[in-house]
């Protein structure tokens, strides 16, 4: 379990610390030097003999380091909210209060300390102070302890209650990749790089390959400690050092993350803010502000969505955009201070750490976020997501920090259809086939000359926002449950066959003794139009038309041959071929009786299907005959 301090600056946390673990958590120079914590200081306990049960973040107490409470109090599980007897609650009190509701963090204890300064007399006072500082925040119900760090009054109860919490709590689940934020970055001497953090979520082991977000490259852990001491492993809620090979600390930030994975990164997100009652004037469009996210402290602008601004103690949704890009999950916590850095406005939850970047102020996006925002665990977030919208898998894991073995569980029972990475909400999914349906039958009513609907003609009509691969599957589902065939590049119902109109056919009953007359070397678009005396442009509609049924094939520009003779004419080929291996022009013409040009472009059309390959000036049998 992780304990956090909070309170003002010269209230007894460092000492408090010390009269609890023996260690002084105040290690730089400076102070030392001053007596007053600057940095995070850390320290750790045993329990009943397991080792590092406890461990505390110690965070500095001036209004000049909130910044630094913040990191420190990021990640924790269990608060001590100090407050000295003889100063009783001051403005960091406040504060720090404030961010700890502002994190969510509900469980802690209230600890008075430098009781030995005071006299009785103080104490219903005090008391009276300290319920009305912590009126209507979680810390109206956490308990009460009078305590003095020289003197050790009080510290063995304090320490009790915090022992039995910590065996009650036992380890974290450990869920999700691992991400730990970093909040040190130094060398160890014949080790090299270490850096310090709590572990958010997941497990780190020796030998693992991990990424760090500012390198955007991975890196290999050579050993690890876990809550002060030497470990092969650790986990999520551990505060853990990490000796890493191939990078330098000096390319390390303290806010950086170390992740399982290669972290995502975002410069805009989406949050439900949660304004602090202490703010006097609301938060409109956007203002400037810090924003702090773990050890980060990064400039951001905020855009209230779905109303003009946001009133004191007040919840909404936000955009939130950012200077640097940030690796945020869905879940995560941060504070928002101004833009001087000098009061704490509002604390917020991460909903999407990959907003879309259009329509995010629409009816059925605020919609998605209030119901991400009112639940709490991801295989809910999945359902909420695909139901509104397909979204990429690798995106969801991404924003909830799953494991693909988690992401499956979540999916389990949910009424979802996988295609090409992307998730669809299952009754989605067949108003999308049955759209595609109503085009086909559409096609058959419109054109029954066409063999079917052009595939990507289809798509265009029908479902143009899917990804040709999803398109592809939705297709490969629709044609094996048997709704629909594929006839080479189109798609039609089983019992469609391609017929002319009315008019079509009689006008086709002319035109075919043409062709059949002279099979090898048919009239050409004129000679036809010639012969009949009807337009050329009514002609070659009509045999366009014909060949969509298959009874026609367009050898060459406004030539078209029978089918049957096309099938014929492979034969041919195939038996010269068989004879000398490779297809001479010459004797291809000598074989079907025409002029050398018309042999040459049937020969270059059975280049063209792929029937015949042509080499320099001969043609090689490459396949079957596929008009046969």
């Amino acid at each position: 379990m992780i304990v956090g301090t909070a309170g003002h600056i010269d209230h007894g946390k460092t000492s408090l610390v010390y009269a609890l673990t023996g260690k002084n958590t105040d290690r730089l120079p400076e102070e030392k030097r001053r007596g007053i914590s600057i940095a995070l200081g850390y320290a750790y306990r045993d329990v009943q003999g397991q080792p590092g049960l406890l461990g505390f973040v110690d965070v500095p107490g001036h209004e000049k380091f909130v910044h630094t409470m913040v990191a420190g109090a990021s990640g924790i599980d269990h608060a001590l909210l100090v407050i000295a007897c003889d100063d009783g609650p001051m403005p960091q009190t406040r504060e720090h209060l404030d961010i700890l509701r502002l994190l969510g963090i509900g469980h802690g204890t209230v600890v008075l300390t430098k009781r030995d300064r005071v006299p009785d007399a103080r104490m219903p006072g005090l008391s009276a102070e300290v319920a009305a500082l912590v009126a209507g925040s979680p810390a109206a119900d956490w308990p009460v302890f009078e305590v003095a760090s020289v003197t050790g009054m009080g510290i063995a109860s304090l320490e009790q209650r915090l022992a039995d919490l910590a065996l009650q709590m036992g380890q974290r689940p450990v869920e999700g990749l691992f991400r730990l934020a970093i909040d040190r970055s130094f060398a160890v001497a014949g080790h090299g790089t270490v850096v310090t953090g709590t572990a958010w979520s997941g497990s780190v082991q020796t030998g693992d390959e991990i990424w760090v977000s500012c390198l955007r490259q991975s890196v290999r852990v050579r050993g690890l400690h876990a809550q002060d001491h030497d470990a092969d492993q650790g986990f999520a809620g551990q505060r853990l050092a990490l000796n890493l090979a191939g990078v330098s600390h000096t390319q390390i930030r303290h806010g950086d993350w170390v992740c399982g994975t290669e972290p995502r990164m975002s410069y805009t997100f989406d949050a439900l803010l949660q304004v602090s009652a202490f703010q006097p004037t609301p938060i409109r469009g956007g203002l400037e502000v810090h924003l702090h996210h773990a050890g980060l402290d990064s400039l951001a602008r905020l855009h209230p969505l779905g109303a003009s601004a946001l009133e004191p103690g007040q919840d909404g949704l936000v955009a939130i955009q950012t200077r640097e890009p940030l690796h945020l999950c869905s879940r995560d916590r941060f504070i928002i201070r101004n833009s001087q850095a000098r009061t704490t406005l509002a604390g917020g939850r991460v909903l999407d750490p990959a907003p879309p970047r259009r329509g995010r102020r629409l009816a059925a996006r605020l919609s998605l976020l209030k119901e991400l925002s009112e639940i709490a665990r991801p295989a809910e977030a999945v359902a909420i997501h695909v139901r509104h919208a397909p979204v990429l898998r690798t995106d969801l894991r991404a924003c909830w920090n799953l494991t693909e073995a988690e992401l499956d569980s979540a999916l389990e029972g949910q009424a979802v259809v996988q295609a090409s990475g992307q998730l669809f909400y299952r009754p989605h999914w067949e108003q999308r086939m049955s759209l595609v349906e109503t085009a086909v039958d559409d096609t058959h009513r419109l054109e029954p000359e066409m063999p079917g609907i052009e595939l990507q003609r289809l798509r265009r009509r029908t479902v143009a926002s899917l990804s040709k691969e999803a398109f592809a599957d939705l297709i490969d589902a629709m044609v094996a449950q048997g709704r629909i065939v594929r006839r080479g590049a189109f798609v039609a119902r089983a019992s469609h066959r391609a017929e002319l109109s009315a008019a079509d056919k009689a006008l086709w009953q002319s035109v075919e003794p043409l062709l059949r007359a002279q099979p090898y070397n048919p009239p050409r678009v004129r000679d036809i139009a010639r012969e009949l005396n009807i337009p050329e442009k009514e002609v070659r509609q009509l045999l366009q038309r014909v060949a969509r049924t298959g009874e026609v094939c367009l050898v060459a520009v406004d030539h078209f041959f029978l089918t049957a003779s096309v099938g014929n004419m492979a034969e041919l080929v195939r038996s010269l071929g068989q004879a000398a291996i490779e297809v001479r022009a010459a004797d291809f013409r000598d074989l079907i009786g025409t002029g050398r040009k018309v042999a040459i472009q049937i020969l270059e059309f059975f280049d063209r299907v792929g029937y015949t390959r042509r080499i320099r000036d001969n043609h090689l049998i490459r396949g079957q005959n596929p008009w046969r």
